[in-house]
């Protein structure tokens, strides 16, 4: 019996061997994780090292170019879907992420993870950092600037909005309140729709929507929509590059809830 005992064990460290070969690793609580969460003090040590590493940054354009850490590259966290981005052709490199404040790059490493890269390395946000920024152009000001976003369950956007005062309007609001949740159902079978806390002003034209379409209806209803439709319409964002497929995952079945909320650059 001691004999099977041992054999068993052996077995069992073999097993867990194997896992963390493939990045896997036991913490405390033995619960798998998958990326490796470090501090800033831990990636500039890991940043001085000759070893192929590459700093990511997950921010969108317009952040990078405000500012960035010295020889990164911007792989914006919304353009990280399930395809290996072309700028990381290697799944053995030691990749080191980060973002404004840790939001995006913990979403984005873990997906980077998922996809079958084995050396991901999270350390937060640019907020925090003591070290050098690099900049893309000499009147880089220091104005916070505000990035709108959505989350949809667990899945985060960045809508872009519409120039027109409707639009304008509901931005001032988000700006105002920080952010706004709104129950959403179906409608149609194109559209997840939801009443917003106030008002506002309308735009209405005859319009085809498309999957990814924010529309503002009657003022006090707000719609996403993941197919066509055609009426009088206020049309105030879009989310690009989403299909009727990924969206209707995303929302699932029933009830939605979908939150619009605004991340500022400081």
């Amino acid at each position: 019996m001691k004999v099977y005992v041992l054999i068993f064990g052996v077995l069992v460290l073999i097993i867990c061997g194997g896992c963390a070969l493939k990045g896997q690793v036991l913490d405390g609580d033995d619960m798998v994780r998958s990326y490796n969460q470090i501090t800033q003090d831990e990636a500039k040590k890991m940043m001085e090292k000759d070893d192929g590493h590459i700093i990511v940054d997950v921010r969108r354009q317009d952040e990078y170019d405000e500012g960035h850490i010295p020889g990164a590259v911007c792989i914006p966290n919304e353009s990280i879907t399930d395809t290996m981005p072309s700028l990381l052709p290697d799944s053995n490199q030691v990749i080191l992420v980060y973002c404004r404040s840790g939001r995006r790059s913990k979403e984005a490493a873990q997906k980077l993870f998922d996809m079958g890269y084995n050396n991901v390395y999270e350390f937060g946000g640019i907020i925090d950092w003591t070290g050098e920024i690099e900049k893309d152009y000499e009147d880089y000001s220091m104005e916070p600037v505000a990035i709108f976003c959505m989350r949809i369950n667990d899945k985060y956007y960045s809508p872009d909005f519409e120039d027109n005062s409707s639009a304008e309007a509901f931005r001032e609001k988000i700006k105002e309140e920080g952010s706004v949740t709104v129950k959403m159902q179906d409608y149609g079978n194109f559209e997840k729709v939801g009443e917003l806390p106030w008002d506002l002003v309308t735009n209405d034209e005859k319009i085809t929507t498309v999957p990814g379409d924010i529309i503002l209806y009657q003022g006090n209803k707000i719609s996403v929509y993941y197919d066509e439709n055609t009426w009088d319409l206020t049309k105030i964002g879009h989310i690009d590059d989403v299909t009727k497929e990924e969206l209707l995952n995303v929302f699932g079945d029933g009830e939605v809830t979908v939150e619009f909320f605004v991340e500022w650059t400081e």
